[in-house]
């Protein structure tokens, strides 16, 4: 059973430290440091570490998987309660945001009460939670339920990613991070397909009750197979630093969010703006000056990490994008079902189940610089080629580029997450583990409020354009034609004009995708090149 050890009680011999040579009277055992626990004996074999790790991979799935699985079912939910467009996009930011609040003291709570006893609890109220939101009666309180669910939600990643660096050697951490990241990137392309299903046959309701059966197995599984880890009981929590953070991001956040609506120059957009820049910059001067930082900034002093989370926001952003817009477009433009539309983006999701465990393995050969580059070159072509879509684009050529792109996805994602991992020392594993996580959440849920915003806008201009093109005489005609076949006609122009003003503005939107994601690829020539260094093995206890 999975059992936590405390570093500051621990003597100078430690029970789960190597026992192969007892100390002489003339050679002391070194005491460890108060901060970082002994190195154990590597495993034995790939065996040692799989189980653990697929135990990590299912608690991944389960708290990822909710952020895409919701999006074929707002527009079900929406009609349920009665709300606006607007509102309904909170369902879905509003889990990013408070989870990427919670993420920095994530790495805190692992340390000061071990990773494997964090990692269960978050799995329990991660299935409470989601029960909630089952029951959820109204907009107010889906919204409500989505937050508190994203609390263990933000957890649950910090805690798992920090545990795979302690459990699998640094040789295998390539092949490692491709099965994990079947949690990290397979759960959101397979969401839409699983959603889709439960929302048209079913219940929506029961794409927040199935996480309930998971998260049972998955927590008698973590205290039966995940091991023990150090504790540090001494650990404070940098409060104002959390507290920085926090109002920092959603600042910027719901500026993003409302700012189309009160106008980008209006005094509550550019307080809010104002505002989370400050407390954005307020953090890095808390966390540089106390003795205990929520984040150990050191993390940032290495470039191939720092570089890792700019590839990671470029591929987030974009990501998490596509997958919001298009099952929008497909059922409200082209009137597919909820399971029609996740059975055309399941293709996506198996190629990226092939392609990710092959990344992971073609990493540890030859390292993340070549896969990383192919890859984010693949998704720069094919976002690009997405923009030249149309109203009535065919559904087999759709297919065909989003499973070229998930390809790519697949390809590049876990090379450029193991390069930057890898880099740390073993010590700012954790806080690596949370800032990389950090850094998903908050450039996928801000990224995606920017990209609401520029649709929002390039919505709005392209009707405006497009209105002073209509033969108003042509209008008037139809409405003077009279009875319900003109009012008919007048719908008829009024949803031809709604549907091509989408288009044109998700095209535009892609447009912008891509050319980021090309910038993407001279920092992917930065990354490692050849075999990872020769590592002693996990830093944990078995």
């Amino acid at each position: 059973m999975s059992t936590d050890t405390d570093l500051d009680a621990r003597p100078a011999t430690v029970d789960d430290a190597p026992r192969a040579e007892a100390p002489t009277a003339t050679t002391p055992a070194p005491a460890p440091a108060p901060a970082q626990p002994a190195p154990a004996d590597p495993p034995s074999g790939t065996s040692s570490w799989i189980v653990p790790l697929l135990v990590l991979v299912a608690g991944m799935f389960m708290s990822v998987l909710d952020i895409s699985i919701v999006n074929v079912a707002i527009t079900t939910m929406q009609n349920d309660f009665g709300a606006t467009t607007d509102e309904m996009q909170w369902v879905s930011t509003a889990y990013s945001l408070a989870e990427g609040v919670v993420v920095p003291a994530s790495a805190w709570l692992g340390i000061r009460y071990g990773l494997g006893r964090v990692y269960t609890i978050a799995m329990i109220f991660f299935a409470i939670f989601s029960t909630l939101c089952g029951f959820a009666w109204d907009i107010n309180s889906i919204i409500a339920f989505r937050i508190l669910q994203a609390i263990p939600g933000g957890v649950i990643p910090v805690v798992a990613l920090a545990a795979l660096y302690k459990i699998v050697p640094k040789g295998k951490l390539g092949a490692a991070m491709g099965i994990y990241g079947l949690g990290i990137i397979f759960a959101p392309a397979i969401g839409p397909t699983l959603g889709g299903y439960l929302v048209e046959y079913v219940n929506w309701r029961l794409i927040f009750f199935i996480n309930v059966p998971i998260g049972v197995v998955g927590v008698l599984a973590a205290i039966f197979f995940l091991p023990s880890f150090p504790t540090l009981h001494g650990k404070k929590l940098d409060v104002p630093g959390f507290a920085a953070v926090a109002v920092g991001l959603f600042s910027l956040l719901l500026a993003l969010h409302e700012g189309p609506k009160w106008g980008w120059t209006s005094y509550p957009t550019l307080i809010l703006l104002t505002v989370g820049v400050l407390a954005l910059a307020l953090f890095v001067v808390i966390e540089l000056e106390v003795d205990e930082p929520l984040l150990d900034l050191r993390v940032f002093t290495h470039w191939p990490f720092t570089n890792s989370l700019l590839l990671i926001s470029i591929i987030s952003m974009g990501l998490f994008g596509v997958l919001f817009y298009i099952p929008v477009f497909l059922q409200q433009y082209q009137g597919l079902g909820a399971f029609e539309t996740g059975l055309l983006l399941l293709p996506q999701a198996l190629v990226m189940a092939f392609v990710m465990p092959a990344a992971g393995f073609i990493c540890d050969k030859i390292g993340a610089r070549v896969p990383a580059a192919i890859g984010l070159a693949i998704v720069a072509y094919t976002t690009w080629e997405l923009a030249g879509m149309t109203i009535d684009v065919s559904h087999g050529h759709l297919e065909l580029l989003l499973a070229a792109r998930a390809a790519g996805i697949g390809l590049a994602m876990m090379p450029i997450m193991t390069g930057g991992l890898g880099s740390l020392p073993s010590f700012l594993s954790e806080n690596g583990s949370a800032v990389n996580t950090l850094v998903q959440r908050a450039s996928s849920a801000i990224g995606l409020a920017a990209m609401t915003a520029m649709m929002t806008i390039q919505q709005a201009q392209a009707s405006a354009d497009r209105s002073g093109l209509v033969d108003s005489s042509s209008m008037s005609s139809a409405g003077a034609s009279g009875g319900s076949g003109g009012m008919m006609e007048q719908y008829q122009m009024y949803s031809q004009l709604q549907s091509q003003v989408f288009v044109t503005a998700m095209n535009d939107l892609l447009y912008v995708t891509a050319v980021l994601t090309a910038l993407g690829v001279p920092l992917a020539l930065m990354l490692r090149h050849g075999k990872p260094a020769p590592s002693d093995g996990p830093t944990m206890a078995h």
